[in-house]
């Protein structure tokens, strides 16, 4: 076959021009590298030590989590340039094999070389040299490559290091790992945060302390969207039909499956309808509605509201709050901010949700980052938005089927991830960059349940596909899997000892976290959609008729309470200050020892 010599010539020219170029820019990289810390590891070490010396230097503190989130930025910028020059090298190289190799291929054979010609036995030693020279440069350029790559996780390493050994280093990353949390000693925060109790005034800071997040119960399943509350001296026994233990009981104007979130004495909650959207602000000591904001006029809202089933309705997803502002999203796609008082701050339309059953993914926050998981029918992805003016910070694309599962935010001991489930995977993300971790072809189907997160393992679970025990690390790997009994709607929940697990059709199952070992199972007479709360060693469960089932977080079955609502629900319980707060099919209930 005849070739165009010509063209594969000039391909093997530009082929070998631009891998001679990578090399160059390559090298130079690694050069700079040792001469420029992108880390700022020197700067961090300084601010740190002047830091401990002055405490409460509130602009200090402020300038450390400034230059930390550029050190960041700067460290995933390298990484990516050193990641993406190595692939182009490679790619220039094949490209300049694959021309040289049609090149020769198409050579006419000499019948006849002169013995005394020596002019083609030279340029076969001169190809032969240079040949040996380019593959000299490339393998020198790929192992700078790798010591680029190293320097930088060294460097990066470092950088945290000097962050951990920050007494205060809580309030700067505000993502503290529950890894220590057990169920003998659930509670014993001192573990888990080492700074002091005094907290900056909220208006000087964007995002909340981790005292103060903890304090109160901001988002779906608390600190996290973990399912763990550290609140203490919560009842065990009440009865809405008569008012045992029922401090309040208020009736929300319009229908919603999301759980009350909570900070201070405000609680928070929204209900919407096939033509109207609302938020409601209730007072937690008296029960009394505050205020009301009608959800509307925004941006690209689409003129009718979409096809949603009776178990998910207009306002399913739960809302945050971190103190400064409350944060909604609606079946529609309209996602809207607004201040403690009511006031709109901004408000926006996300796009087609496509979901048949609704959209139901909850909100959650880390730091100033209000984070979407927006996994729909027609492109789904996960974004970061910025809390104060609701711009896109980062939005990633997924390669997901819709789900209805939320995310969960947790420190795993290193960094900070964002763990999401969607068919066909359990993905992990960086919330400074949205930039995948890891990945895990784990799960299948409509995914409902969020997953559960304890020492280094994360726990993923849907209806007729199985639950998976995934141990993450350098590479993530399979720890366990079951196929017996599959949650498709309540979140399981999971300790350094224990996973508990609750099924829509009623029953309720504890394995061992680290093996997969079953140690009980307990069926009960009404299904669950509310997901597992583990709060001072027990796990709180509400059925579907509003029956709370409370039992010991141990590896055998212990009841220690039920409690009757007196209406059916289907959401999950909020705690604060010693009380319960349930959102029932049309109250909110307000639950406390009398």
């Amino acid at each position: 076959m005849k070739i165009n010599t010509n063209l594969w010539k000039r391909i093997a020219q530009i082929a070998g021009a631009f891998s001679f170029v990578v090399c160059i820019i390559l090298i130079i990289n690694f050069i700079q590298l040792k001469r420029i810390n992108p880390a700022q590891t020197e700067i961090i070490n300084t601010l740190v030590e002047k830091l401990n010396q002055n405490p409460d230097d509130e602009q200090l503190r402020e300038e450390i989590r400034t230059v930390d989130l550029l050190s960041r930025k700067a460290y995933f910028t390298n990484q990516w340039q050193v990641r993406t020059g190595g692939y182009l090298l490679l790619l220039g190289i094949a490209v300049l094999v694959i021309a040289l190799q049609v090149l020769k291929s198409n050579e006419k054979i000499s019948p006849e070389i002169s013995v005394n010609d020596n002019s083609i036995l030279t340029q076969k030693k001169t190809r032969k040299w240079a040949a040996i020279s380019g593959v000299g440069i490339v393998v020198i350029t790929l192992i700078f490559t790798v010591l680029s790559h190293n320097e930088l996780s060294t460097s990066f390493s470092n950088s945290n290091d000097s962050l951990n050994n920050l007494t205060d280093n809580q309030e700067i990353q505000t993502n503290l790992s529950t890894d220590s949390l057990n169920t003998e000693n659930l509670l014993q925060t001192d573990t888990l945060n080492q700074s002091s109790d005094t907290t900056s005034d909220a208006s000087l800071s964007e995002y909340p302390t981790y005292q103060e997040i903890i304090k109160n119960h901001p988002t779906f399943r608390g600190y996290g969207g973990n399912g763990i509350s550290f609140q203490k001296n919560i009842p065990t026994s009440w009865n809405g039909s008569n008012g045992t233990n029922i401090c309040w009981k208020t009736t929300i104007p319009l229908e919603g499956y999301n759980s009350p979130v909570i900070w201070e004495d405000k609680i928070f909650l929204s209900g919407a309808s096939a033509e109207k959207r609302e938020i409601y602000c209730i007072d937690r000591l008296t029960g009394k509605i505050l205020w009301t904001l009608n959800v509307n006029n925004i941006s690209g809202s689409p003129s009718s509201s979409p096809k949603v089933t009776d178990d998910t309705g207009y306002a399913a997803a739960t809302l945050a709050t971190d103190g400064r502002r409350v944060y909604a999203i609606f079946a529609n796609g309209d996602i809207i901010a607004v201040d403690m008082d009511g006031n709109r701050v901004w408000a926006k339309n996300l796009g087609e949700t496509g979901n048949h059953y609704g959209h139901s993914s909850s909100l959650m926050l880390f730091q100033n980052i209000l984070i979407v998981q927006y996994d729909t029918k027609t492109s789904p992805k996960i974004m970061g938005l910025s809390t104060k003016t609701g711009a896109n910070i980062w939005s990633t694309p997924r390669d997901v089927k819709v789900s209805w599962a939320s995310p969960v935010v947790v420190y795993t001991g290193k960094q900070t991830e964002i763990i999401l489930a969607a068919e066909p995977y359990v993905a992990s993300y960086n919330p400074y960059t949205g930039a995948e971790n890891w990945r895990m072809k784990c799960i299948y189907g409509e995914v409902g349940p969020s997953v559960a997160y304890a020492d280094s393992v994360v726990y993923a679970v849907n209806e007729y596909a199985n639950l998976s025990a995934i141990k993450i690390g350098e590479k993530p790997e399979i720890l366990w899997e079951k196929t017996d009994y599959l949650s498709d709607v309540p979140s399981p929940i999971a300790t350094n000892k224990y996973l508990f697990l609750a099924t829509s059709y009623g029953l309720v199952v504890c394995y061992d976290a680290k093996t997969g070992e079953q140690y009980w199972e307990q069926e009960f007479d009404n299904g669950f959609y509310s997901s597992l709360m583990l709060v001072d060693g027990k796990i709180y469960l509400m059925d579907m008729s509003g029956i709370m089932h409370i039992f010991s977080a141990s590896n055998k079955y212990v009841a220690i309470g039920t409690a009757t609502l007196g209406e059916s629900s289907m959401t999950t319980p909020a705690f604060m200050d010693g009380h319960i707060y349930i959102r029932g099919k049309k109250s909110l209930f307000c639950i406390g020892e009398k």
